[in-house]
């Protein structure tokens, strides 16, 4: 007869709390090691104690439960190596006036209460252009200057014309926009804040134009490809390729053929005097097609409320990195809402990683495991903590 459950339940309650407490005492040992470690240089990771220790437990479990007991204790060392990596980033910032969680407190103790109204804005593209309608979005009074690329937008807020610049930098149906993230990463500059703007991308054509008379369209790249489908459903459409989706607009609009057509957002119609093809609907691949644009300023800047943080890195080209620096993670307790790897031009199988997470920066022990990032990456950039509206 199997034993009542209440009674199980009970004696799994009380090796709980003794579990508890041996944890806790575990933990406290371990920040003695990481002193240890911090007076003699050494590193967090033992790999050989590791692989050790791991064996030993697993023979002392047995063979019914040597997996379980091998998963139980990586899962307690890797809490453990998080703690002390932890302990040995705060001790650091505090002789590191450069230290990523200094530079990030600083940053707050200068930042604006309140993120501003208005201010000089770069954006890519004319008017009507999806950044444009972003800006507006970010800001209520924004005065908006027009740059013809990426790089120039980064260039009017190098150069001090513009204080912000706003840049898309991922599309739910495409993808992350990379050239974005190479202009970070050589800019240096820091994201304020961001916004996710719903897409619905139209062809536009002039007036009394009918679709089946369409021979060329143009638009930007990605707008191309979130709607790929159609354009393989129209095979007779040769696709020219713009710098952004209402520059599109406005050259259909200059032409004036009856045989050419944008892709761009309804409200470039009106703005261009173009007509809605396509019967007036979305041409897009999937029914829903978000952007998110972010704001960025050439010093760093962390306004009250961020809940965000994005970071760009690469890693040791060892085993088992990309899975520690997970686990530093999930230790305490982030949400990671992207985790995206890119090759690194001209180095063999390298990758670079961009991650956003879900945490505040005004969090100490946040600042912590950036600082920890920071010096145990082979490069690290701290993009922005910063809000989402």
């Amino acid at each position: 007869m199997a034993r009542d459950i209440k009674e199980s339940r009970a004696e799994i309650d009380a090796l709980n709390r003794e579990l508890v407490e041996k944890f806790c005492r575990r933990m406290d040992v371990s920040a003695d090691v990481a002193d240890y470690k911090r007076e003699h240089g050494l590193p967090v990771y033992d790999r050989t104690r590791e692989r050790e220790i791991l064996a030993d437990m697993a023979d002392l479990a047995g063979p019914d439960y040597r997996y379980y007991a091998k998963i139980f204790f990586t899962v307690m060392m890797d809490l453990s190596k998080a703690r002390q990596s932890s302990l040995l980033a705060a001790a650091h910032a505090e002789s590191h006036p450069e230290d990523v969680s200094v530079r990030i407190r600083r940053a707050m103790e200068t930042t604006s209460a309140v993120f501003p109204d208005g201010g000089l804005v770069a954006c890519q593209g004319v008017e009507g252009a999806y950044s444009q309608i972003a800006a507006d979005r970010l800001f209520s009074l924004p005065r908006i200057r027009y740059y013809g690329t990426f790089g120039d937008v980064f260039e009017a807020v190098e150069r001090g014309e513009c204080e912000f610049g706003i840049l898309p930098i991922e599309n739910s149906t495409y993808g992350t926009v990379n050239e974005v993230y190479d202009l970070m990463q050589k800019y240096h500059f820091s994201i304020v804040r961001s916004v996710k703007l719903r897409i619905d991308h139209r062809l536009l054509g002039k007036p009394g134009t009918r679709l089946e008379d369409i021979r060329e369209v143009y638009s930007h790249s990605q707008a191309l490809g979130q709607c790929r489908r159609f354009l393989e459903a129209h095979p007779e459409i040769k696709t020219h390729v713009c710098r952004n989706t209402a520059e599109a607009a406005a050259t259909v609009a200059a032409m004036g053929r009856e045989d050419a057509a944008a892709i761009a957002s309804e409200s470039c119609a009106s703005l261009y005097s173009l007509a809605q093809l396509a019967d007036g609907g979305t041409i897009m691949n999937a029914g829903r097609n978000d952007t998110r644009f972010i704001c960025i300023t050439k010093d760093l800047r962390v306004y009250p409320g961020a809940t965000k943080i994005s970071l760009m890195l690469t890693l040791p080209h060892e085993p088992g990195s990309l899975y520690a620096t997970l686990a530093k993670f999930t230790a305490q307790g982030v949400n990671l809402t992207k985790l995206e790897n890119r090759p690194i031009e001209g180095r063999d199988f390298d990758m670079r990683f961009y991650f956003d997470f879900e945490a505040s920066p005004a969090e100490e022990r946040i600042r912590y495991l950036l600082s920890d990032l920071e010096r145990s990456c082979e490069t690290f950039a701290f993009l922005g903590g910063y809000s989402e509206i």
